[in-house]
């Protein structure tokens, strides 16, 4: 069973690349819908939190935990591998920035809180120190994709107002965060078809894809559970617009951390 966790409903996008890439494995996702958003606390916060979530996930015998929140990976990846080190950790970091890195200039779109990070710009800047990155907070962006506003020309103006001033001579673009692969069919149509676009969640399903496989863990029956600590019914609501598939209130089972 792969664990997942996410300070929220953001980390279903990664949840529905995992299925899509990984037909037949066992999935568990965590959502920390009690505490979050995870962007607005310490990093101190954070780690104590991602540690508690994935403690919870370690109950259920998970061979592998994927952090699906931008935050929770910027502050909490290294000190998970560290305390968990025959676990396989991937974040949803890395493996964006490495697709990202084979370009020259770059755009970041997420949160504040991964924003002042700066996570993304030091994975890339790894790779690829000539890199030109740049990196926009665009919150209101979550708010949208939760309401299910993805498409239409106010969408589109919003996205437009949030890259005024970013576009010329863009490469590439990155969706620094999960709520973002929500809207990136309206986002491509405000940066044109020669701008890359990065999903940070098929990146990191690709990347667990090739955790597991070098690791001979594959394997499973293509079971889903879903976990909330609190607000089942809108984590469902939500959860049925983000997978695209309906998703009833006492299918999602509440947890305490």
């Amino acid at each position: 069973m792969i664990g997942v966790f996410d300070s929220g409903v953001g980390g279903l996008t990664v949840l529905k690349a995992l299925r899509a890439e990984l037909p037949d494995e066992d999935l568990l996702y965590l959502g920390d819908t009690a505490r979050l958003p995870y962007g607005t606390k310490s990093p101190e916060t954070v780690v104590a939190y991602a540690m508690q979530a994935t403690a919870a996930l370690l109950r259920h015998n998970i061979k592998a935990l994927v952090i699906a929140c931008n935050t929770a990976t910027a502050h909490a990846l290294p000190a998970l591998v560290a305390a968990y080190p025959q676990l396989p950790v991937i974040g949803v970091i890395g493996p964006g920035a490495q697709v990202a890195a084979q370009y020259k200039k770059i755009l970041v779109l997420a949160t504040e809180g991964t924003v002042r990070s700066g996570a993304y710009t030091r994975a890339i800047h790894a790779l690829h120190p000539a890199a030109q990155v740049e990196a926009i907070p665009a919150g209101l962006l979550v708010a949208m994709a939760e309401e299910g506003w993805t498409s239409g020309a106010e969408v589109e103006a919003v996205i437009a107002r949030y890259l005024k001033g970013a576009t010329e001579g863009l490469e590439a673009l990155v969706l620094g965060c999960t709520h973002f692969p929500l809207l990136s069919d309206s986002i491509r149509k405000v940066i044109g078809a020669d701008v890359i676009l990065v999903d940070s969640a098929q990146t990191t399903a690709k990347a667990v894809a090739k955790s597991l496989t070098s690791l001979k863990l594959l394997g499973g029956t293509g079971s889903m559970r879903l976990l909330a600590t609190d607000g089942r019914e809108r984590f469902a609501k939500v959860a049925a617009q983000f997978l695209g598939q309906s998703v009833a209130p006492e299918a999602v089972e509440l947890v305490n951390l």
